[in-house]
């Protein structure tokens, strides 16, 4: 099968302990450069990524600073959505995590697979 796409969903489940959260970042933002749509889907401990001030304890050299690399795809017209039961399990609220994270269930990423989004895993 040659399906031919424009949407991205990079499921992430690794935190701020995991250099593969950078790795993350880093190729959805390269998906926005390459034209794709890209959405990430946080869930299990990739939640504290989008923590009010949670990204700003990893690096990763040579990659760009977490905080940076979540910035700039957001600024870029990405999406981050948080599973909502892996937010409620650790005490969070909407208010506790960045600006512009929406805590949406994995409807939205069927939604997404099924109108022909490729998927990556980290």
């Amino acid at each position: 099968m040659n399906a031919k796409t424009d949407k991205l969903v990079v499921l992430v489940t690794r935190g701020i302990d995991s250099e593969l959260s950078s790795v993350a970042f880093t190729v959805a933002n390269g998906g926005i450069t390459a034209g794709l749509k890209v959405c990430v889907f946080l869930s299990s401990t990739a939640i504290d990524l989008v923590r009010r001030n949670g990204q700003s304890m990893t690096h990763v050299p040579p990659l760009d600073p977490l905080a940076q690399l979540i910035a700039d795809f957001q600024q870029r017209g990405g999406t981050i959505w948080a599973c909502p039961p892996c937010v409620k399990s650790r005490g969070y609220t909407q208010d506790d995590l960045l600006s512009g994270v929406m805590i949406v269930g994995a409807s939205a990423v069927h939604e997404e697979i099924k109108n022909g989004a490729a998927t990556l895993s980290f």
